[in-house]
């Protein structure tokens, strides 16, 4: 029943679609910047998919940047694993949301890594 409701809202548009639901565009990298909690410093990062920068003690990899196919400027995420390599271990490993960069956040005494938007 609660679905049957939920579609009902979706259809006449007063509920938004799910992000299942809107079409993603896949870019070729990702700018990301990292703040240094140390020196205040923060540092930009483009990467390509695939492609691994060092920042810090960290390691940083970009598997995948998503975006709305129908709003390049809008909203990126990112699939992102983060290491620690002073520790030997991964700090990170998942989506980052641009918007959101609180709900799924690298925890770091001294870094912080988020997304800025996907680039070509």
């Amino acid at each position: 029943m609660i679905r049957a409701a939920f579609a009902g809202l979706v259809a006449i548009g007063l509920c938004a679609q799910p992000l299942a639901a809107q079409e993603v565009a896949r870019a070729g990298g990702a700018l990301l910047r990292g703040l240094d909690k140390v020196s205040g410093k923060t540092t930009d990062l483009p990467l390509q998919v695939g492609q691994v920068a060092r920042y810090g003690r960290l390691e940083v990899r970009l598997g995948e940047c998503r975006y709305p196919a129908g709003d390049p400027s809008s909203d990126a995420y990112a699939q992102l694993t983060i290491s620690d390599l002073a520790q030997n271990v991964t700090l990170f490993s998942g989506w980052m949301i641009a918007s959101s960069p609180a709900l799924s956040a690298l925890d770091d005494a001294r870094y912080d890594v988020w997304v800025i938007s996907c680039q070509s």
